[in-house]
């Protein structure tokens, strides 16, 4: 935004400054033909679009002598030096307002009193001027606190490029590394799918630093994103190295993890099927002095159904129901019954049902099906159509729809 500041007044003189600031040929090129047509028509109002263009493209890793390099070759070119009388005419609302806080900024001014100023824009577009301009400028460097605020103005109003660009400007040591600066990135990062592997170059960063270590909080967002790539079970298995490795240096770090977390962790081992890993990790919340609650016990007694040890997820679906009167989730229950049916249990599955049905949750039709036509087929199509009745009395239990679907359905089984 510098560049915004004086190139209302250029010349080619001035063009050579420019160059210094790591600005391209394309772009230099670019300011020389607006700066003729300025040249030849004062009146023509600046185009600071192309300016903030050029300034926010223009790499950040410029050495400080180079800075202070640019400024004295500005300061010492009087006809460079902005001239607040000059256009006042042809000045737009944004040219005004930047000019206005920029003067308000004190002679060496401090991160801190750029912080409020920054802080005090409602554009993303005047604060991202207003810190592009403070970073030129002698004996000032942005701090950790500085980059957050930025990185939250320009996320919140949903200038992904700048975003993006900052936070890159962070990993490459802009400023030092700091755990909430680092977690607002990796939560940013987190939150768009294109930049799931942008997050964990943050957490290596953050990982291999002196100054901070990630917090349980760190790892609680990078599962989390872990767990929503868990869509097919060949893919599941690639993410669930990921997984094993945030638990290890979880451990490392002495960190210790909360239910979250560590429900987290069960669940990729159990979308897995690896069962032993999720009941060891369930057997560990203990020592970490965290308790078990209804989606712990909903991932293990799933899982062990999908793996077909059907009587060990009956037992932790009792546990959590007599034990601890946890509420299994809807997929649960509907897994349990669908497993014991399977099995030919049918008094327990249509127990498990009659509980969820309790609870206000509804099976499925093809939980349904599966129960009624199960019964039907052992030869008890009077005990299946009588079932079918006591649960369509049930208020909510089933439609029409699904009732005259199931009942066609038992009319044909009991054919066979």
């Amino acid at each position: 935004m510098a560049i915004a500041r004086y190139a209302a007044s250029s010349t080619l003189s001035q063009i050579r400054a420019l160059a210094l600031l790591s600005v391209s040929q394309s772009q230099l090129y670019t300011l020389l033909s607006v700066t003729q047509q300025q040249q030849q028509n004062p009146n023509l109002p600046p185009n600071f679009s192309l300016i903030r263009h050029i300034s926010t493209s223009t790499s950040l890793s410029i050495r400080h002598n180079t800075r202070a390099e640019v400024i004295t070759e500005l300061d010492s070119n009087e006809s460079f030096n902005y001239n607040p009388n000059r256009r006042t005419k042809t000045r737009t609302p944004m040219e005004k307002e930047f000019k206005a806080w920029i003067d308000k900024l004190k002679p060496k001014f401090t991160p801190d009193e750029v912080n409020e100023a920054l802080k005090s824009q409602s554009d993303p577009d005047l604060a991202l001027d207003i810190f592009r301009w403070s970073a030129l400028q002698r004996n000032y460097k942005h701090n950790h606190i500085t980059y957050l605020t930025m990185i939250q103005i320009v996320a919140s109003g949903k200038q992904f490029k700048h975003t993006e660009t900052l936070i890159d400007e962070v990993i490459a040591g802009a400023c030092a590394v700091n755990l909430p600066l680092y977690n607002y990135m990796i939560q940013y990062c987190c939150s768009r799918k294109p930049l799931f592997n942008r997050a964990f170059d943050v957490y290596k960063k953050l990982l291999n630093s002196k100054e901070c270590k990630p917090s349980l909080e760190t790892f609680t967002m990078l599962l989390n994103a872990i767990l929503r790539r868990f869509n097919k079970l060949n893919v599941s298995y690639v993410y669930l190295h990921a997984v094993r490795s945030l638990l290890k240096q979880m451990k490392i770090s002495g960190v210790i993890p909360d239910t979250i977390a560590l429900n987290y962790i069960i669940k990729a081992f159990s979308m897995c099927l690896d069962m032993d890993e999720a009941i060891k990790v369930y057997q560990e919340m203990w020592l970490y002095g965290c308790e078990p609650n209804e989606y712990t016990y909903s991932y293990i007694a799933k899982g062990l159904c999908e793996k077909g040890r059907v009587s060990e997820g009956v037992g932790y679906y009792k546990e959590m129901r007599e034990k601890k009167g946890l509420v299994p989730t809807s997929s649960t229950y509907m897994i349990l019954i669908c497993s014991l049916s399977m099995e030919r249990r049918y008094e327990e599955a249509t127990e498990i049902m009659f509980d969820m049905l309790k609870n206000s949750m509804v099976p499925d039709l093809l939980t349904y099906k599966t129960l009624f036509e199960g019964i039907c087929r052992e030869g008890k199509e009077d005990e299946a159509f009588e079932l079918l009745e006591e649960v369509r009395k049930k208020q909510g239990a089933m439609g029409d729809r699904t009732y005259k679907n199931l009942l066609n359905g038992l009319h044909f089984v009991s054919q066979e």
